[in-house]
């Protein structure tokens, strides 16, 4: 990853395919989740008798888990597969062993660009998610439910903090990382032909998955145990 000179073509080349490939899937998901979200937590509250902490609830769990969840199963599923099946495509053609004859390193020229392209824009997806579910979750808050925009918008700082933000992208950084790794991987790997091809995309998907949902359970009690909650 620091060996110089570091292929900022390759870079921006992948991550304009991942913005691609993801941001317009992204947001349509985002809507839907954001809107599901307030429904259900929406209807809590109120059994709770707790309707002035609806706009709470809902930003709180959109920013700790929907966002980080949504933006890892896009990442993985769009840029991840097709990143694969990239590479995998070149190993069956033999251009990564002719990379290697010519002493050209192709973890150096193919997979860390693709690494950390995946986890930069992982970062701005969260923030795409965090933005239009938070919005979805406000129309379907205030159309379905009967909510009051005043009420909504005015709780939103009252459980949630700024940690709670960090600790997301921190996970949408660690959730791109592990899809191009993972993409990479078994990518370079591919054998037997355009089928090798195939089922190293699907080994990718289900694997990456897998892994996300790990790291998401750690980061998320470790960061509960060393973060206190904020009081209401």
């Amino acid at each position: 990853m620091f060996q110089r000179p570091f292929q900022w073509r390759e870079f921006i080349q992948q991550s304009w395919f991942i913005v691609g490939v993801t941001v317009v899937p992204t947001v349509l998901v985002a809507i839907p989740f954001g809107g599901i979200l307030s429904l259900q937590m929406g209807g809590l509250v109120r059994q709770l008798g707790a309707q002035s902490y609806i706009g709470a609830t809902s930003v709180i769990a959109i920013v700790r888990e929907v966002s980080p969840i949504v933006t890892a199963l896009l990442v993985a599923g769009a840029a991840g597969s097709a990143m694969c099946a990239d590479l995998g495509a070149r190993k069956i053609r033999e251009e990564i062993d002719a990379m290697e004859v010519l002493g050209i390193n192709p973890l150096h020229r193919l997979v860390v660009p693709r690494m950390l392209a995946c986890a930069f824009i992982a970062l701005f997806l969260n923030g795409l998610v965090s933005v239009v579910g938070i919005v979805g979750g406000y129309v379907f808050n205030v159309l379905l439910q009967g909510g009051t925009p005043g009420a909504y918008l005015a709780s939103f700082s009252g459980i949630a903090q700024l940690p709670d933000l960090y600790q997301a992208e921190f996970k949408a950084f660690v959730f791109g990382l592990t899809a191009g790794l993972v993409a990479a991987y078994k990518g370079l790997n591919a054998k037997g032909g355009p089928k090798g091809v195939g089922d190293a995309v699907n080994q990718t998907v289900v694997i990456t998955f897998m892994l996300l949902f790990l790291e998401n359970t750690l980061i998320s009690a470790l960061y509960l145990q060393l973060v206190p909650a904020k009081g209401m």
